[in-house]
């Protein structure tokens, strides 16, 4: 077992949390995390948080249930702003851009970095107008033909298209739960975001259609950088390239998701990953 660095420390038990260890940063960030503090009132949620999104990459984040991990996840496009008495403080840059900068719109920062939530949440929309709301209220499409071109290659990216082609004008709410989060995540391809976020997207389908979801991760990776909230430790070996071990706030250990999950250097990695507790 490595030895653990030194730093703000919280206790977990007889085991002391130190600072993270493992390789948190990395050379082709998309997106840098740096001392990221999360407060709900006068309660603290996120602890000096520093940690990098690589590009092109699925970075899965893990831990116990309460660990602050999709707290963590609604940071990075502004989500939490709207929670009342949520206080968010460290620097989040994409691109060279701070995403907290007075002069940065949080609307049009939730185009460039997309989430799809835990339950699926189509509008009540049909499966056309799920998709094209976006475009629309964006103006990135100038004709009718264009936005038909949008809602048909977002729909063709999340493998839902040739299912639906011949009823996209039937309420996506008619749709299976695992058809409805792929509705849901060709709505946000749509805008042509960045990055998405995933908050836990499998946790309400069959195993079936979590399958058909992990493959969609698989292939959107290739041209986004993906971060995903998961309790499935299976799920995060299957799809994501890097792995983030969160733990009473605080950001355990990071790395590579394959030595993340066969040779971790945190003591409290290697028991969770064990099963020992979580």
């Amino acid at each position: 077992m490595n030895t653990v660095m030194t730093s703000e420390n919280l206790t977990s038990g007889d085991i002391v949390i130190n600072g993270s260890v493992g390789t948190p940063f990395c050379d082709d960030a998309k997106m840098s995390m740096r001392n990221v503090n999360v407060f709900y009132a006068e309660n603290q949620a996120i602890h000096d948080v520093s940690l990098d999104l690589a590009k092109n990459q699925v970075t899965a984040l893990i831990g116990p249930s309460g660990c602050g991990k999709s707290t963590f996840l609604r940071c990075i496009n502004r989500m939490n702003d709207l929670i009342p008495q949520c206080k968010v403080t460290g620097s989040f840059v994409m691109d060279g851009a701070e995403l907290y900068a007075k002069n940065m719109d949080p609307v049009l920062l939730r185009a460039r970095v997309g989430m799809v939530f835990q339950k699926p949440n189509p509008f009540p929309k049909s499966i056309y107008e799920n998709v094209a709301y976006g475009p629309k209220i964006h103006g990135l499409a100038t004709s009718k033909s264009e936005l038909d071109e949008i809602v048909e290659t977002s729909l063709q990216k999340a493998g839902l298209f040739n299912e639906v082609k011949d009823r996209l004008d039937k309420p996506g709410t008619g749709l299976s739960g695992g058809q409805q989060q792929r509705l849901c995540i060709a709505r946000t391809i749509a805008v042509s975001p960045e990055v998405i976020l995933m908050d836990e997207p499998a946790s309400a389908l069959d195993p079936i259609a979590t399958a058909v979801i992990e493959e969609l991760i698989s292939e959107l990776k290739e041209k986004y950088t993906i971060a995903i909230v998961t309790h499935s430790m299976q799920q995060a070996a299957r799809v994501s390239q890097k792995t983030a071990y969160f733990h009473l706030g605080k950001l355990v250990e990071m790395g590579d998701t394959k030595q993340i999950f066969t040779n971790p250097s945190h003591q409290l990695t290697e028991n969770y990953i064990s099963g020992r507790f979580g």
